[in-house]
């Protein structure tokens, strides 16, 4: 029976008006991602992770992929990468993040930055080759880079997530678990992997300073990456009363608007704005 919007999907699949809008506003963001990608108009925004303890000093940036719009908009990969995640473009958008964050590398020796990564990237051969390639070319720098990956991709193939860890260990490259507690995580694979950071999820770190729960949770969290010898790095921090209490209560490291705003202007002199190579 059809509803109010003329739905009916029990019986012939028929779509509502509100579907159809998410179907063409999905459409239209793929559109618009895609003519990025093929144009080049990509760039990373570095947001500082700082030492818990001495909020001074940066411990790494982290390369937040932006698209620019024919508008010349920057927008977040949050208004965009729902569209395209699981396509394509989705990888080629990883294997940019990664040439422009090792590009970066090369030209400040002094650094480390992290970019996110998908599973899935790992078999797409154009991210692998370029990562190999900056390996091979410049020999050192894989101990500066930090690859992330969220918890939900990691859990899709362990396996395959392990064995590239492996393979990537002589080359000193760092991985951080992103977004750590959001989802499920089968802990009997946990031990097998080669997670060097958890970063918490943002979800329970905003008013932590005043919310029971999100205290319990966040010291669980970090009593389990202590447990695994890898530092936590609590997202989304922005207060100095939460920076305070995660501090008390371990947490190695702290990201968030309180100790700066992703920024696509230089925060390393020269570093490259624009991948016209993707």
């Amino acid at each position: 029976m059809a509803d109010d919007f003329g739905t009916n999907r029990g019986n012939g699949g028929v779509s509502s008006p509100l579907d159809l809008a998410v179907e063409q506003r999905d459409r239209n963001t793929l559109r618009m991602v895609q003519e990025a990608v093929a144009a080049g108009d990509l760039t990373l925004a570095y947001q500082p992770v700082v030492q818990a303890r001495q909020t001074d000093q940066v411990a790494f940036y982290e390369g937040l992929m932006r698209i620019i719009d024919e508008t010349g908009r920057i927008i977040p990969a949050a208004d965009f990468m729902y569209a395209v995640e699981d396509t394509d473009t989705g990888r080629e958008i990883d294997r940019a993040a990664l040439a422009m964050g090792m590009r970066t590398l090369m030209m400040h020796s002094n650094i480390r930055i992290s970019v996110n990564m998908s599973a899935r990237s790992i078999g797409y051969e154009p991210w692998m080759h370029t990562l190999n390639q900056f390996l091979t070319e410049e020999p050192g720098i894989g101990e500066r880079l930090i690859l992330e990956i969220t918890e939900s991709s990691a859990m899709l193939m362990p396996d395959l997530v392990v064995d590239f860890m492996d393979r990537l260990q002589a080359h000193g490259v760092a991985f951080a678990l992103d977004d750590f507690g959001s989802g499920y995580t089968a802990f009997r694979y946990f031990k097998d992997f080669f997670f060097d950071a958890v970063k918490i999820d943002g979800q329970f770190i905003s008013g932590i300073h005043r919310s029971e729960d999100n205290q319990v949770l966040t010291q669980a969290l970090v009593m389990i990456a202590r447990h695994f010898d890898m530092f936590s790095v609590a997202e989304n921090v922005e207060s100095e009363a939460d920076a305070r209490y995660l501090a008390s209560i371990g947490v190695n490291c702290l990201q968030g608007y309180l100790f700066g705003a992703p920024t696509t202007e230089a925060l390393f002199d020269g570093a490259p704005q624009r991948n016209r190579q993707a």
